[in-house]
């Protein structure tokens, strides 16, 4: 039989980084009412506004339902619009309002300090190589081998 140690797996190392990264995230995002989901499509709309509510879901990988629900809440808190997609009356567009574009200003580098924070002890290029390997395995380019 072989011998399986549960810590040095790939899953249950991702699985504590994971936890620990999100309870950081999770603390620092909470005076602002926000939810690390609810960061990561805010996120995604400063990088580019106006996205389609299909698109926002492939890239979050959140389902449509789910979505919509966390669409509403930040609909409620005044931070995102809905506006009827003029190519396709069945879509919608999120927008970000003004106070939505403002939350960045206030939590993009709090978020910026705590990843220096967390990685100060990889050495350079380590960072870089994380992402790109976690990019590569969400991606589903690892072969399985089992």
């Amino acid at each position: 039989m072989t011998e399986f140690n549960i810590e040095s797996s790939v899953g249950f190392l991702l699985t504590k980084a994971h936890q620990h990264l999100h309870a950081r995230f999770r603390e620092l995002l909470l005076p602002y009412g926000l939810t690390p989901q609810q960061f990561a499509l805010l996120a995604f709309l400063w990088q580019e506004d106006g996205r389609s509510q299909r698109l926002i879901s492939e890239k979050t990988d959140v389902d449509r339902t789910t979505l919509s629900g966390v669409l509403d809440r930040l609909q409620k808190m005044g931070l995102v619009m809905r506006l009827p997609d003029p190519d396709d009356r069945r879509a919608w567009q999120i927008f970000l309002t003004d106070a939505g574009r403002e939350l960045e200003k206030k939590v993009a580098p709090l978020i910026n300090n705590l990843r220096q924070q967390l990685f100060k002890e990889f050495a350079p290029g380590e960072y870089e190589q994380l992402c790109y390997l976690l990019a590569k395995l969400r991606k589903g380019d690892v072969e399985d081998e089992v």
